[in-house]
């Protein structure tokens, strides 16, 4: 097939969830429920976050840089669906697509480098509460932020600008939610097989490693709450890392399933409902898991909104 000519001015076609669904209005009507949700949750925390001085500790320091991560993923992703859906154009340029793809690939690197130091975090606390603020102390917890979007920014970017090089001779319609690896490969009129395992080595690479580093975390912090004298402590220490699991689980399980698996279990149709679960919805959940059962989050909306009611 004759390469298309892949400028800037060119574009691709996203046959995303939206399009391949029986019921497309009550889909892009979910989304938009679970968008405005995302928003307003992360939003909403990482003003807490900031107005109130009691929880600028490392826990919620880094449970703000979470947010942050979650509201830009949702926004890089659901906004454009939305509208594309309703003004039944599903175009997007070939820079538009270079730039989302950066941003997803920034964002979900740096979102799993971060939950592993938040579970490194919580280890610490329940581990080794009397040292607590001198291993998270502000330097190291400001060396594991900027750590995390470093890596993930020039980890993001290398893959964008590598794989955009392709020549594309392909059909132009991208069966996905969005610019993402695996289907934008689809579509290359070259050898693809090199880059596909390069791809799968730093798969396991972003994910294998820090979800290690998690439960073993875990299984130290596990073991020292079942030796704890207080009933009380032994709660609120499984409640605060029941949450973080549960958002661990989500977000990992998700990304296990559309970077390591072999291409031969993946579909169109499977994918694109793998990533609107870590794209969408679950950005709409993180804030509710950490917030709703948590008393210090819940007791600095309370403050806040005391001093304006």
């Amino acid at each position: 097939m004759e390469v298309w000519n892949t400028t800037l001015e060119s574009s691709f076609i996203l046959v995303g969830i939206l399009n391949d669904s029986r019921f497309p209005e009550l889909l892009c009507a979910i989304m938009t429920v679970l968008y405005i949700l995302a928003m307003t949750s992360n939003g909403l925390l990482l003003l807490l976050i900031t107005m109130d001085v009691r929880l600028h500790v490392p826990m919620y320091l880094l449970l703000r840089q979470l947010s942050l991560i979650d509201l830009l993923q949702t926004s890089d992703i659901a906004p454009k669906a939305i509208m594309d859906f309703l003004r039944g154009d599903n175009t997007i340029s070939f820079g538009g697509c270079a730039l989302q793809m950066f941003l997803e690939l920034n964002l979900a690197g740096a979102e799993a480098l971060l939950l592993s130091f938040m579970s490194y975090d919580r280890y610490v606390a329940i581990c080794h509460p009397l040292n607590y603020m001198i291993f998270m102390r502000p330097s190291v917890l400001w060396l594991m932020v900027t750590t995390t979007w470093i890596i993930s920014s020039v980890s993001g970017l290398g893959y964008t600008m590598y794989i955009m090089h392709f020549p594309f001779c392909k059909s132009r319609e991208i069966k996905h939610l969005l610019c993402e690896i695996p289907p934008v490969l689809k579509l290359a009129c070259a050898d693809t097989s090199r880059f596909e395992l390069m791809v799968y080595i730093m798969g396991v690479i972003f994910l294998i490693p820090p979800l290690s580093a998690i439960l073993v975390s875990y299984a130290l912090i596990l073991f020292t709450v079942l030796h704890m004298p207080s009933k009380e402590g032994r709660k609120k220490a499984l409640v605060t890392c029941s949450s973080h699991l549960t958002v661990v689980g989500l977000y990992y399980g998700s990304g296990i399933v559309m970077y390591l698996l072999p291409s031969s279990f993946h579909s169109p149709k499977q994918d694109n409902i793998v990533s609107f679960f870590y794209t969408i919805v679950t950005p709409a959940l993180n804030p509710l898991l950490y917030s709703l059962r948590n008393k210090e989050v819940m007791g600095a909306l309370r403050r806040v909104l005391g001093k304006y009611i």
